[in-house]
């Protein structure tokens, strides 16, 4: 698998987190336990920072070898 390829993986699949993280969002509105909308809220904490890796890797993956492209400090020897 190529880094262009990984990078098509990653983008989907940020892609499906935040198809995701949106209907825990939108079935919030539906919630009135409190109990319920904690575990609503509980689960998208910890969707977040799974969406924001995937975005991150898939820029990095789809420029790594740009020699002119540094925005990940992260992810740079």
């Amino acid at each position: 698998m190529t880094l262009l390829e990984m990078s098509a993986v990653y983008a989907d699949s940020a892609a499906a987190l935040r198809l995701r993280i949106a209907e825990l969002r939108a079935a919030m509105g539906a919630l009135s336990d409190p109990e319920e909308l904690r575990a609503l809220r509980a689960r998208i904490a910890a969707l977040d920072p799974l969406l924001r890796e995937a975005r991150a890797l898939a820029e990095l993956t789809a420029h790594y070898y740009d020699r002119s492209y540094r925005k990940h400090e992260k992810y740079t020897l």
